[in-house]
């Protein structure tokens, strides 16, 4: 029997089909437990979407929790509850995806959910007018989080061109002026299986699973999903500031750099270098960031909390189709100013632009990451997921390749990399400079 960590990392155990429509479909067995796994996974994020509908990727995922032709929308969450299981669903830049964890016997009804969800959403007006209201208060319910506003705005900053500027919530003007017609558009433009990828894992028949998959997706039609051409951001010539002063009690700081696709020769030992300067952290967008990483080495939790400056410090840099940003953030220490938490952790980065990172450090980080490509392949819902997201950015074939990726990292290639990537004019500075309230400055002194 297989292991979760042995399963995961074989690549070969990965059965790879494409239907006659186009969708690709993906079964890996893992024969630990008596459950199964499914992920419908479309390319189509934010990064797709044109000028007034930022946000319809994400709205549209709202949409398709709303029940179907064949699937009332009071009548979802129980298909799966009664089997003891789980479904969840998220957008991000490149990608839309949809999930299913329960009990083996399960799959069929996972898999005619998914069916449905591909072909037969409803988009009735009313429930359309209603989730307007669900996400434009998730977006002012994110505006009032510092820490995401100054995340937003310092996005938007470090691009100029590439859609990759745009908030996956959209902005607030389309959110109120998008109709109907527009998320439906999308949806059926996007949800076609020859821009899908279904990922199934767990204690499945291979070839069962595949009869069953041709029962349910073999007669959806393909569709046109036309040409996205994207504006390729043009190099930044020098430093970018951004600066929010609005009502908060804590000082934010966040520090951007342009950072390298994941099909970059330069992505993994970028990864090594926030792991040195942060914190290893892995590549799983559904389970890396609710673990802390291990940090008490790392350069800039010695730089900054340490030394009192910062509560608390973190790293971002995640596997994309196209170059994204790796940020810095940093949380002031109460009496602490931005100006001066900037001032060390610039510091920090100009030393490790200068000198590099040391044997030692290198080989602790590529411990600590192999450790959590481990802790992230703990279940066959996390191995579904790499295997599907890494299919959206690239190619899953990349997923089963990481550690060995990360094995061969130089210290010269981190030096490389810290150099040409961290420089000032690659970087756009974000402050959250908080102002008292209107209360509290008109109270007597």
């Amino acid at each position: 029997m297989a292991t979760l960590e042995q399963a995961a990392q074989s690549g070969s155990t990965v059965r790879e089909e494409v239907l006659d429509n186009g969708l690709r479909v993906l079964i890996q067995e893992v024969h630990t437990a008596p459950l199964a796994t499914v992920w419908a996974w479309y390319r189509v994020g934010s990064k797709d979407e044109g000028p007034g509908l930022t946000g319809v990727s994400h709205w549209v995922e709202h949409m398709n929790f709303k029940g179907s032709t064949n699937i009332p929308r009071d009548k979802v969450k129980g298909i799966i509850e009664q089997y003891g299981g789980y479904w969840n669903g998220y957008t991000w830049i490149d990608q839309t995806t949809y999930t299913e964890t329960a009990t083996r016997d399960a799959l069929d009804r996972m898999l005619f959910i998914e069916a449905e969800r591909m072909g037969a959403c409803l988009y009735e007006p009313a429930e359309c007018e209603s989730e307007r209201t669900v996400i434009i208060s998730e977006l002012q319910g994110g505006e009032n989080d510092p820490d995401q506003l100054l995340d937003q705005e310092l996005t938007a900053t470090a691009f100029r061109a590439h859609t990759y500027r745009h908030p996956t919530i959209g902005w607030l003007a389309d959110l109120q002026t998008m109709t109907r017609d527009d998320l439906y558009g999308h949806y059926r433009r996007f949800y076609v299986p020859n821009n899908a990828t279904l990922v199934i894992v767990g204690d499945v028949d291979t070839t069962a699973t595949m009869r069953d998959v041709v029962k349910h997706f073999g007669k959806i039609q393909p569709g046109d999903v036309g040409r996205r051409a994207r504006t390729k951001e043009p190099q930044q010539l020098g430093q970018r500031r951004v600066t929010i002063s609005k009502e908060g009690t804590t000082a934010y700081l966040k520090i951007a750099h342009h950072a390298p696709a994941v099909a970059d020769a330069d992505f993994f030992p970028m990864l090594v270098l926030d792991a040195v300067m942060t914190g290893a952290k892995g590549v799983n967008l559904w389970a890396s960031f609710r673990t802390p990483p291990p940090q008490r080495s790392a350069r800039l939790y010695q730089a900054l909390v340490n030394t009192g400056l910062a509560s608390g410090i973190n790293g971002g840099l995640v596997p994309t189709q196209e170059p994204f940003v790796y940020t810095i953030s940093a949380t002031a220490t109460d009496g602490i100013s931005v100006d001066r938490l900037e001032e060390a952790a610039v510091a920090e980065v100009e030393r490790v632009r200068r000198e590099g990172i040391t044997p030692q450090e290198l080989r602790k980080a590529k411990i600590q990451l192999r450790a959590r490509l481990v802790f992230e392949n703990d279940s066959i819902t996390n191995i579904a997921h790499q295997l599907g997201y890494f299919e959206t950015i690239a190619s899953w074939r990349d997923y089963p390749s990481m550690a060995a990726r990360i094995e061969s990292v130089t210290v010269n290639d981190v030096a490389r990399v810290a150099a040409e990537r961290l420089r000032s004019a690659n970087r756009t500075v974000g402050w959250f400079d908080p102002v008292p309230s209107v209360d509290e400055n008109s109270r007597p002194q």
